[in-house]
């Protein structure tokens, strides 16, 4: 997909008070990346040592609001298990 086949884009900013929560969560959706979600693709970021960006682009407004319910879920689901793994949590 092109830019120009991506017209919508939203970026999720999950900042962390652990620098190495905000990596283990890069490395945790690493792979979520790669694999495709239908009608929009992701990138992760970080501008920051504490801070993860993932930024979804989509072709169209259902394709956006479903990959951001998903990337949220992965989000979610990855900080949820911190604490029960023995990590601080996010």
């Amino acid at each position: 997909m092109s830019d120009a086949e991506e017209p919508w884009a939203v970026t999720i900013s999950v900042r962390t008070r652990d620098p190495r929560v905000a990596g283990w969560l890069e490395r945790a959706l690493g792979p979520e990346v790669t694999r495709e979600v239908p009608r929009a693709r992701a990138t992760l970021a970080r501008p920051a040592p504490d801070r993860l960006d993932i930024v979804l682009a989509a072709r169209d407004t259902g394709a956006v609001r479903a990959a951001l319910n998903t990337y949220l879920g992965w989000v979610h689901l990855a900080l949820a298990t911190l604490p029960p793994a023995g990590r601080p949590p996010g």
